[in-house]
């Protein structure tokens, strides 16, 4: 289980007259992801959702508050450890364009200490999983939008990790390419693999999310499953509930 408990992360900022002042983009959030789960973090832009699920994937500090892993009982709060338990795709994540997917999987194969059969065997099985293998030999900058995003999420599954951490991964993208990585989430899930991402797409996170979590200038405004949501608010869909909730936070804002 991944769990989180009262995180913060405190910024500076500019406001007028350059004046700089401290504003919390997640302010005291608690969450407990368990073994098998799909959770969707769901907000506007703003929100706090990518510094919510960078301080998750242990790739930023929190200003107050911790992030630990609990396996069989006992908690894990060595970062190397934890960092290996996890595969996070950031939303703007820039890949070398001269290397091929094959040559980008081997490097990362190296960073976690794999063996070269190792490697080599894992890669043979993610050509599979995220069906690669018309361009897995290709230079990365000559793939499409599509397979960029396949080739980025390939880095993340090469050390076989228990939880992904998904930041809009199928933002951008065309319904086949889009298809084919809810596909892999549905997949890993009956792995017993955790999932947690964010999405502006309501109907995509309605589909295949366990439980959702809405949040709004850094704070939890609303979670649960989607039947539960639905109950809250009376809404019939996701679209609808978050509209509901957004505009009782005093933001009306438009997907």
């Amino acid at each position: 289980m991944l769990s989180a408990k009262n995180l913060v992360k405190t910024f500076e900022k500019n406001e007028k007259k350059g004046k700089k002042v401290l504003f919390n983009a997640v302010d005291d959030v608690s969450i407990d992801v368990n073994k098998g789960e799909i959770i969707g973090i769901l907000g506007p832009n703003g929100a706090g959702k990518t510094t919510l699920l960078r301080m998750l994937g242990n790739l930023m500090k929190p200003t107050s508050g911790e992030v630990s892993l609990i396996e069989d009982g006992e908690v894990v709060s060595d970062e190397r450890t934890i960092k290996k338990n996890i595969g996070y795709l950031s939303g703007n994540t820039k890949l070398y364009g001269r290397l091929s997917t094959r040559e980008l999987l081997q490097i990362m194969g190296n960073i976690y200490d794999m063996s070269k059969e190792e490697t080599d065997n894992r890669i043979e099985e993610i050509c599979k999983i995220l069906n690669l293998s018309e361009f897995i030999d290709n230079r990365i900058e000559k793939l499409s939008t599509g397979q960029t995003q396949r080739a980025s999420i390939s880095r993340c599954l090469i050390h076989s990790p228990e939880i992904y951490i998904f930041d809009e991964p199928t933002l951008g993208l065309d319904i086949l390419s889009s298809s084919a990585i809810i596909e892999f989430i549905k997949n890993e899930k009956k792995k017993g693999k955790t999932v947690v991402y964010s999405t502006h797409y309501m109907e995509e996170a309605e589909a295949i999310c366990d439980r959702i979590i809405f949040i709004n200038k850094g704070k939890i405004i609303c979670q649960g499953t989607v039947e539960e949501l639905k109950k809250v608010t009376g809404d019939e869909s996701v679209r609808d509930v978050f509209q509901t909730l957004i505009k009782k936070e005093g933001v009306d804002y438009e997907f």
